[in-house]
C-alpha cells in the first residue's frame, strides 16, 4: 500500500537503469549530465552492486602478453587492437575524471609470471610491442633483468613487466560514483530486485523488502546487469563466469614486490593488499563449473590457489587465509561487450568480459549516447 504522495513522485522517470555496478552508474551519470532535465533513476537488487564492481582485485590492467597472445588466437588483429585501446583508454578516462588519489591508484606496474609452458611467449615479446605500438606509442613489455629478487619459485622461469599497467581501490571507485550520481540529482534504490521488463510499456517489474511488489513506469530503460541479464533479455553469447579471492591474514614477513600480478594467460592474478596476499581467479580449473550466478566457492579452485600461493608466490612460507569472496563476471566468444538498442525504450550494455574497471565508465558513456538518440 503506497501514499498519494509515493505514487505521484517514486515512480515514474524518464530514464530507468537496472544495475547499480560501474556500468549501470556510469551510464546514469552521463545521461544525466547530457539531459540535465531528465529524472533517472538506479535501480539495484543489492545493498551493493551485485556482480564484481566491488568485488574484483582492483586490477587496473588491459591485458598481459600470454593473455593477448591467446586471444590471437581466436580473435582477429583489429579486433585485439582496439580491445586493448578500449581498456587503456578507459583506465585513462576515470583517472582524469576522478584523481589518482580518489580512486586509491598507484602506479606499481602490471608482471606476468612465466613458467615452462610459456616461455614461447617470449620470443614474441618484441613482436607484440610492435603490435601494440599504435596505441601506447612506446613499448609496454619488458623483461625484468632479476627475476629472482622477487623470491618467486624456482617454477617461474622469468618475469615480464607492463609499465602501463598499475591498480586501484574498487570501493574508493565506487564511492566516486556514488558521489557524482547524488551531485547529479539521481535516485538509486537499493534492495530492489527486478523480475520483469514489459518493455513496450516502459514498466520495470519488481519487489522490494517483505516482498512488496513495486511496479515502475519510464521513457526509456537501460539494462546493465551483465551477467544476470538472461533473466530479463535473452542476450546473444553470454555467459556468467565466477572469480574467486582469497585475502591472506598480515604477513609476518616482508613481501620483496609490488605491483599487480598475472599468471596463466591472465587467469590468475594477486598483488598484495596492506601487507597481506590478495589473490585471485583460476576459473580455467573449472570453467563449467564457474559459469555460475551463485556466489558459493568452488573448493577446487581455492586449493589450486592455495598451492599456487604456497608453492610459487610465497615458496617455503607460512601464511593463513583471513577472507575469501566471489563475484559474478560475463563472458563471450568475443571479448567486445554488447552495447545496444533492443527495442524503441530499452537498451542494453552488459558482457564486460572481467575488464569492468577498465571500461566500465567509457562503455555507460556510449550506452548513454545510445539512449540519448532513442
Amino acid at each position: 500500500m503506497f501514499s498519494y504522495w509515493e505514487k505521484t513522485h517514486f515512480f515514474k522517470y524518464d530514464l530507468i537503469v537496472v544495475g547499480a555496478g560501474f556500468v549501470g552508474l556510469s551510464t546514469a551519470i552521463h545521461y544525466q549530465v547530457a539531459n540535465p532535465e531528465a529524472t533517472v533513476l538506479v535501480l539495484e537488487r543489492g545493498v551493493f552492486p551485485s556482480g564484481a564492481s566491488t568485488k574484483n582485485a582492483g586490477f587496473a590492467c588491459f591485458g598481459s602478453l600470454t593473455e593477448i597472445l591467446d586471444d590471437l588466437t581466436h580473435m582477429s588483429k583489429d579486433e585485439v587492437l582496439g580491445l586493448v585501446e578500449r581498456r587503456y583508454n578507459g583506465l585513462k578516462a576515470i583517472r582524469k575524471q576522478f584523481g589518482d588519489k580518489r580512486l586509491g591508484y598507484s602506479h606499481f606496474f602490471g608482471y606476468e609470471l612465466i613458467d615452462d609452458r610459456q616461455l614461447g611467449a617470449l620470443v614474441r615479446l618484441s613482436e607484440i610491442n610492435e603490435f601494440l605500438y599504435p596505441v601506447f606509442q612506446d613499448d609496454v613489455f619488458s623483461l625484468v633483468q632479476k627475476p629472482a629478487a622477487m623470491g618467486f619459485s624456482d617454477q617461474v622461469k622469468a618475469v615480464v613487466k607492463n609499465k602501463f599497467e598499475g591498480e586501484l581501490d574498487p570501493g574508493r571507485y565506487m564511492n566516486s560514483l556514488w558521489e557524482l550520481a547524488h551531485r547529479a540529482g539521481i535516485r538509486i534504490l537499493t534492495g530492489v530486485s527486478v523480475k520483469e521488463l514489459l518493455r513496450e510499456e516502459g514498466k520495470v517489474l519488481a519487489e522490494g523488502a517483505d516482498q512488496v511488489h513495486l511496479e515502475f513506469k519510464a521513457k526509456k530503460i537501460a539494462l546493465c546487469t551483465n551477467a544476470f541479464t538472461k533473466k530479463l533479455w535473452t542476450a546473444p553469447d553470454l555467459q556468467p563466469g565466477r572469480g574467486l579471492i582469497l585475502l591472506s591474514k598480515p604477513l609476518d614477513f616482508d613481501i620483496p614486490w609490488n605491483g599487480s600480478f598475472h599468471l596463466d594467460r591472465g587467469y590468475v592474478y594477486f598483488r598484495q593488499l596492506a601487507g597481506r596476499l590478495l589473490l585471485g581467479g583460476g576459473r580455467n580449473i573449472d570453467l563449467e563449473g564457474e559459469c555460475s550466478m551463485d556466489f558459493s566457492v568452488n573448493p577446487k579452485i581455492k586449493l589450486h590457489l592455495e598451492g599456487l600461493a604456497r608453492e610459487v608466490i610465497f615458496p617455503n612460507r607460512k601464511m593463513e587465509w583471513e577472507m575469501e569472496w566471489t563475484g559474478i563476471m560475463a563472458f563471450g566468444k568475443i571479448k567486445s561487450p554488447i552495447i545496444q538498442q533492443v527495442d524503441d525504450k530499452t537498451a542494453v550494455a552488459v558482457r564486460l568480459g572481467g575488464m569492468g574497471v577498465a571500461i566500465g565508465w567509457q562503455v555507460g558513456k556510449e550506452l548513454s549516447l545510445v539512449l540519448s538518440k532513442m
